[in-house]
């Protein structure tokens, strides 16, 4: 099948380039965080260089794959992804007292990270019909809700709380996006603000310490507040210039934790500096808001939703990871696109870019 060459001409190298760049930055520093993690094969940059390669590759896919073969098959996509999270419930890996990843041969993936997508592209295909001038209101929001619940209560039990939060803020972030009566919203968050109380008793004794130990991590600073007491340390001994390349002490010495995943960004802090971190929120920025530009530019309603929320999607994980490394939120285990390492999580970000590549292509052909 040939690829249609005005695809070539429109194609978006400017978000190319925010991605690749915030990859690259991403490599060096796993490059040095995870120095002195021993691990069994290829040290975790090589590890993380090999999935980003396949990420690429399946991110220019999608890219040039007509973007209405996702809308014919979204339902379907989901249904396939809620579908691997009861795999996952029945026979998947239990590592650290949580059960997310399933084994195929030498490789394990974690399907909760591409659900997040698989959701995305159910409610674009809900929403594709524009609403009546008021706004959707409640009645006619059933089934989205519905399509939130099944996967949170199988991502909940799990435990993943932070991939449950981050679904639940781009369902609303899609809800505002979509157009709901004010009205309704306001019953959804009396309704929600109702059941928070409650739902504290499902969550896990670990979860409560965090957020308790997120108000005055000094309460416990050898369990639960420790992770956000040495993040702390870590970002504030950086400085303005940071320590350098290859020289964080905090990481070296093995007391920041998850150095590689959740506090990959405490690491970078620690040795680019307040000058370093702006720069990578500066690109993370530019990323979203270039993302919201293909949102609003987009040729139809199925493919605006889907490039809003993908861009909801990156939002949230940047907005809640680098808040929990600074101590302005707890920590609920919630990876920082492209640079923390994860293959199911580089893949599934890619995934996301591929669409928005895909909608901003396309927004030029009639």
């Amino acid at each position: 099948m040939p690829i249609d060459r005005r695809l070539l001409i429109h194609f978006d190298w400017a978000l190319l380039g925010m991605v690749l760049a915030i990859a690259l930055i991403g490599i060096l520093n796993l490059y040095s965080a995870a120095a002195k993690i021993e691990t069994a094969g290829p040290p975790l940059y090589l590890k993380q260089v090999f999935w980003l390669l396949i990420g690429l590759a399946v991110m220019v896919t999608i890219a040039f794959v007509e973007y209405r073969f996702f809308s014919d098959f979204a339902y379907i996509v989901y249904t396939i992804a809620l579908v691997l999270l009861l795999v996952v419930l029945a026979y998947g890996m239990i590592t650290s007292g949580a059960q997310r990843w399933v084994k195929i041969g030498p490789l394990s993936f974690q399907p909760s990270e591409f659900v997040k997508i698989s959701f995305i592209l159910a409610l674009a295909k809900f929403f594709h019909r524009p609403p009546d001038r008021k706004g959707y209101s409640l009645k006619q929001l059933p089934l989205p809700f519905l399509l939130l619940l099944l996967p949170m209560v199988m991502i909940l039990k799990q435990p993943d709380l932070g991939t449950a939060i981050v679904l639940l803020l781009v369902f609303f972030s899609i809800l505002i996006f979509v157009k709901i009566r004010w009205s309704s919203l306001l019953t959804i968050g009396l309704t929600g603000a109702g059941i928070v109380p409650l739902l504290w008793n499902f969550l896990k004794g670990y979860q409560k310490k965090r957020i308790i130990t997120f108000f005055n991590p000094d309460l416990d600073p050898l369990g639960a507040g420790y992770h956000l007491i040495q993040s702390k340390i870590a970002i504030g001994s950086g400085g303005i210039l940071g320590k350098g390349f290859m020289k964080g002490t905090q990481s070296k010495l093995g007391f920041l934790p998850e150095q590689q995943t959740d506090f990959i960004f405490s690491a970078l802090g620690e040795e680019w500096g307040l000058v370093g971190s702006l720069f990578v929120i500066g690109l993370y920025v530019a990323l979203i808001l270039w993302g919201l530009r293909i949102a609003v530019q987009a040729k139809d309603r199925f493919s605006a939703i889907l490039a809003f929320g993908v861009v909801a999607m990156l939002f949230w994980h940047v907005f809640i990871n680098i808040g929990m490394v600074v101590g302005m939120m707890p920590v609920v285990g919630i990876p920082l696109p492209l640079l923390s390492y994860g293959g199911s999580f580089i893949i599934s970000t890619l995934i996301g870019v591929g669409l928005l590549l895909n909608v901003s292509m396309r927004r030029y052909l009639f």
